[in-house]
């Protein structure tokens, strides 16, 4: 058994790097715990393993008694001075126990031990090798499916991926390679399990903290992001150097930077605004390409209302409400929009503020200019086009001195 035990240790403490004195306390631990409830129930042992040679060694510990009762833990101390001649009452007397005693039970129990122990530290080893990792992107390999999970093999480890944590529209098929932030550390029964997420907006913040140097390094900071997954995002940034443009460092020349994140989150669009302290600035940049008018904005309640036209009202909201709902998560305004008040002039509106144009363009009263607007002249262009006074009496509508002192106004106008 010494070989097996020495052939354990090398190998474990090669391919898996757990420590001989850890095995060795693990194996003598099982060992010990197997012999106490097999075949030598009751007593108490004690259990030893030579690190080099992987020699066990075992022992069961009996009280020195006068008055012997209990075979599994006493002996009576004419039998212990034949063992240990200085032994005395009150006395623990190791008696030493031929390993092969043990036999399978001993050599099952090491089996568990070591495999319990194989676990547990695998389980420790993967929470020290991620515990760090956590908030960062890592690649791995779509290895099945489980309960809707995708189990993602990351190399020293499985992770997952739970539907909450992906992105509408994505699949992907076992041995596909996929890019996605670890999220958490969760505790299960199991042992820590490592979840990951495309869906959270940290993911985005993450690829143009790798993607823009300038983000890296501190000059352009992102002060705020909105994501709808799979349909679009919106950041905001700002540039602590006034020589950086932060709008155009996240781009990149021809588009670079922002294009490799768009082809990672699968086509999902992004929008890259510039950061303004004032609320109005903040909000005629992140709505567009529709134009607020009439902005009221309430501090305390940190609400916002304002109107759009009849045309740009689709836009504002954007699809399924998108781009207000993306607007508002970004600004962390609550958002109100109205649509901008049209006047819808009636023909009689529009007749009376002809007639009150033309009273005043000729010098007229308004009655008589009325009337005029009756007849279907509603600006002096159309009574300079040829009408005459003759026509004006023969409308039936004005007396001959009217239609005279008509003409006249007309002709002064002209002079």
């Amino acid at each position: 058994m010494s070989n097996e035990i020495l052939s354990v240790l090398e190998y474990m403490e090669k391919e898996k790097g757990i420590s001989r004195e850890d095995m060795i306390s693990t194996i003598a631990g099982a060992i010990k715990n197997a012999a106490q409830k097999g075949v030598i129930a009751g007593a108490e042992i004690e259990v030893q393993i030579d690190p080099r040679t992987g020699a066990l060694k075992a022992w069961t510990l009996l009280n020195v008694v006068d008055s012997f009762s209990d075979p599994a833990t006493e002996i009576p101390i004419d039998k212990a001075q034949l063992l240990s001649k200085e032994a005395k009452v009150g006395d623990v007397l190791k008696k030493e126990i031929d390993p092969a005693e043990l036999g399978r039970i001993a050599a099952q129990a090491a089996r568990q031990g070591i495999m319990q122990r194989v676990r547990q530290f695998e389980k420790d080893r993967i929470y020290d090798d991620y515990k760090d990792s956590v908030g960062d992107i890592v690649t791995g390999v779509v290895r099945r499916r489980e309960r809707g999970d995708l189990i993602v093999d990351l190399g020293k480890a499985e992770a997952v991926l739970p539907p909450r944590e992906r992105v509408p529209g994505e699949d992907y098929a076992p041995g596909e390679r996929i890019r996605c932030l670890l999220l958490a550390i969760d505790s299960t029964p199991r042992g820590p399990e490592l979840i990951l997420s495309r869906a959270s907006i940290k993911f985005v913040r993450r690829l143009f903290e790798l993607e823009v140097t300038e983000i890296a390094d501190g000059t352009v900071s992102l002060e705020g992001m909105a994501r709808e997954p799979g349909y679009r995002t919106k950041i905001c940034v700002h540039s602590n150097d006034p020589k950086v443009d932060p709008v155009g460092a996240c781009v990149g020349a021809r588009g670079a930077r922002v294009k490799s994140i768009v082809r990672e989150l699968g086509g999902e669009k992004i929008d890259i605004i510039r950061y303004h302290a004032d609320p109005q600035l903040m909000l005629e940049e992140a709505i567009k390409p529709a134009v607020p008018k009439n902005i009221e904005i309430d501090p305390a309640s940190k609400r916002i209302y304002f109107e759009v036209d009849e045309e740009g009202l689709p836009t504002a909201i954007g699809r399924r409400g998108q781009n207000a709902k993306l607007t508002s998560k970004l600004m962390g305004w609550r958002l109100d929009i109205g649509k901008e008040k049209r006047e819808a002039a009636t023909l009689e509106e529009r007749a009376e503020r002809a007639g009150h144009h033309l009273a005043q363009a000729l010098g007229i009263s308004e009655d008589l200019a009325e009337k005029l607007v009756g007849m279907g002249i509603n600006s002096v262009e159309v009574i300079a086009a040829g009408v005459t006074a003759e026509d004006l009496v023969e409308s039936g509508s004005f007396t001959a001195e009217e239609a005279a002192e008509i003409i006249a106004k007309f002709n002064q106008l002209q002079a």
